[in-house]
């Protein structure tokens, strides 16, 4: 039987996001991953064909966040990041039919057309209403705190990350440090306001991707680790001397495991330990379909895309206009959108063949774009996994896992859907980890305030 100072269960963003911290923290330790699939990074892939780039998962992430500008720094992926200021390129949102930017600042919010004059006056009803310290969906949490106007932006917001919906995701679990803004100072804009005093926050930030793709990232990430591939684990049992974890085709003995794979995958390996609150969480299914246009069909506006609201009864979720971000993504003659269908509203769009699909997204983008829907390039991307919803309830699941950790000496759970499903949030919850077996297992601090940007 092998052994290892520490083995870490998924070789997926989070897991090599571990791995690479414990590399700088506790370089003398032994760390061996498992991975269950042929190839690193989970859900980080990109597509190449053509002259066209895209991904089957995620599109980039900002650079507002401290652990992932650690790693880039530590990889020397800083000199080759392509960055999309957000204060340079606009969001919209589609609006009875049309493309209306979205406001990214209070005084844009306040002359936007997307809220009624009594929908702006609503907004300071946050000011006067009292912290609800029950689980609540975004949705209602929204609605209470700034008025029902909001909810297509709201909604729109929820769309653009998690594919989700807003009557299901938890407020608690999606923006656990707005809430805790929220409780501590009885309102969000005046715990926004000092926050803002106190030196919190400084202008828009840059979206980031790399030349070759986010598995650029991966790779960097992967290159020198001890990784064993096609190794799911299948048991992890402690015992007197440590932890021993089962792989297909082996086992290993740690004295420290993390489990860094997605919830669902973590919840079964994980169950024998301790029973979980739930057997899994929804996923929400995102097909990509890349369209290339010629530009002299289609003439892009400098911006990073739009997202439609569920009330819009669009068939796409949104569209990125990706080759206005970052222009190297295809030919030179022509333009590129990636456009998403399906998500947990929509989950029989994801599961349409190709030519149904291809041909209801081009008549979606002809009707919003102008122009007659018909590619001259098309790759529709089909990812083999989804994305975990924080729906209501998952607080009750992040207090399993406080539990778990806390009963069982030596096991450390993160991963794809536990503190949230962006980058950043994973590779901020691998640092906090990677700090917590460095220490000897502190616990880590508050919960962190996330911005929201379209």
């Amino acid at each position: 039987m092998d052994q290892a100072d520490i083995v870490i269960i998924g070789a997926g963003l989070s897991g090599l996001s571990v791995a690479h911290f414990l590399s700088r923290l506790s370089p003398d330790r032994s760390v061996i991953l498992f991975e269950g699939s042929s190839r690193p990074g989970g859900a980080v892939r990109s597509f190449a064909r053509d002259g066209y780039r895209g991904e089957w998962g995620p599109h980039g992430f900002l650079d507002n966040n401290p652990s992932s500008r650690k790693i880039l720094a530590h990889t020397g992926l800083d000199k080759r990041v392509q960055a999309a200021p957000l204060g340079d390129f606009k969001r919209y949102i589609c609006s009875g039919g049309r493309l209306v930017a979205l406001p990214q600042s209070p005084p844009a919010l306040m002359s936007s057309p997307l809220l009624s004059l009594r929908g702006k006056l609503r907004l300071l009803g946050d000011l006067f209403i009292k912290p609800d310290p029950a689980e609540q969906s975004v949705a209602a949490w929204a609605a209470r705190r700034f008025g029902r106007g909001v909810l297509p932006m709201v909604d729109a917001a929820v769309t653009g990350t998690f594919a989700g919906d807003m009557e299901r995701l938890s407020i608690d679990a999606v923006m656990p440090g707005v809430r805790a803004l929220e409780k501590e100072h009885g309102s969000v804009l005046r715990g926004l306001v000092g926050k803002k005093k106190k030196g919190g926050g400084s202008g828009l930030p840059s979206m980031l991707n790399f030349p070759g793709g986010m598995e650029e990232l991966i790779d960097a990430l992967a290159a020198d680790r001890n990784i064993v591939y096609d190794a799911a684990a299948v048991a992890v049992r402690r015992e007197a001397c440590g932890w021993t974890v089962e792989c297909e085709g082996g086992s290993v003995r740690a004295g420290t495991v993390v489990c860094a794979l997605p919830v669902n995958r973590a919840l079964a390996l994980l169950s024998s330990l301790s029973p979980p609150p739930v057997r899994e969480i929804p996923e929400a299914v995102i097909v990509n379909v890349l369209f290339g246009v010629d530009r002299g069909r289609l003439e892009l506006p400098k911006a990073f895309g739009y997202l439609a609201p569920e009330r819009e009864k669009r068939f796409a979720l949104g569209a990125m206009f990706t080759s206005s971000m970052f222009p190297d993504r295809c030919p030179g003659d022509r333009v590129l959108l990636e456009v998403l269908v399906g998500g947990r509203r929509h989950p029989e769009r994801a599961g349409m063949d190709d030519a149904e699909m291809v041909a209801a997204v081009g008549r979606d983008l002809g009707d919003i774009l102008g122009f007659d829907g018909r590619p001259d390039f098309v790759e529709v991307l089909r990812p083999a996994s989804g994305i975990p919803q924080m729906e209501m309830g998952h607080t009750a699941l992040l207090a399993w896992r406080r539990q778990l950790e806390e009963t069982q000496p030596g096991l450390l759970v993160c991963g794809f859907g536990w503190d949230g499903i962006g980058m950043n949030e994973m590779m901020a919850a691998a640092e906090r980890t990677a700090q917590r077996i460095a220490a000897g297992g502190a616990a880590a601090g508050g919960p962190e305030l996330k911005p929201v940007y379209f």
